[in-house]
């Protein structure tokens, strides 16, 4: 009879490898369950809002049921290792914020990284990597709260619930796209690919 996989375990399997990035949305993710006193949302219960597109997102989806997919994983564009959960039941919000001494500097890491990531490490060089990456991911998965990040309980303006929208074929390419993400060109129907840069006037 096979084990069922942890919750760690089952992040990895989703991710494809343990990293320090991993570890770092792992954990605020568990931290911010702990705080709301809730686990993975089966429909739209949580709202999670990204402010990163790096690793640990893998970790929040898989331990939260946050995703694109249901609405509920909301993506901000600002390269910050800061998490904000919320439950719409209670309309309570955490904020996560990592603390940027977290991962510590290791110029040797940095230098074997770069050396994978360009396909030029040898075989003990990519081994050595390997085993620091786990030293730093496992570092990370023991810190305590506080020595991890700050939390702040925030009032949060949760976004709409999902919605599902009519289908309007391209008067261009003749793919289908949602009602709302089309505009008028030429008197006809075009999604935004084709309907090409907007008029904006430099706003």
């Amino acid at each position: 009879m096979c084990r069922e996989l942890t919750p760690w375990e089952k992040c990895v399997e989703f991710h494809g490898h343990i990293c320090p990035g991993l570890a770092l949305g792992f954990k605020a993710a568990v931290i911010a369950l702990n705080e709301l006193g809730v686990s993975r949302a089966a429909d739209e219960e949580l709202v999670t809002i990204v402010e990163n597109d790096a690793c640990g997102v893998d970790a929040i989806q898989v331990l939260t049921g946050c995703t694109i997919g249901k609405g509920n994983l909301i993506y901000r564009d600002y390269g910050k290792q800061v998490y904000t959960f919320g439950n719409r039941k209670t309309g309570e919000a955490v904020r996560v914020s990592v603390k940027p001494d977290v991962m510590g500097r290791d110029p040797e890491h940095r230098k074997l990284m770069d050396l994978v990531i360009k396909g030029e490490a040898t075989d003990e060089e990519y081994d050595c990597f390997k085993k620091k990456h786990l030293e730093r991911s496992q570092k990370i998965l023991e810190l305590s709260v506080e020595e991890f990040c700050k939390v702040e309980t925030v009032k949060l303006d949760f976004p709409k619930k999902a919605r599902i929208f009519d289908t309007i074929i391209c008067a261009e390419c003749g793919e289908g796209a949602m009602e709302p993400r089309v505009r008028v060109k030429d008197g006809k129907m075009v999604c935004l690919v084709c309907a090409g840069e907007e008029y904006t006037r430099g706003w």
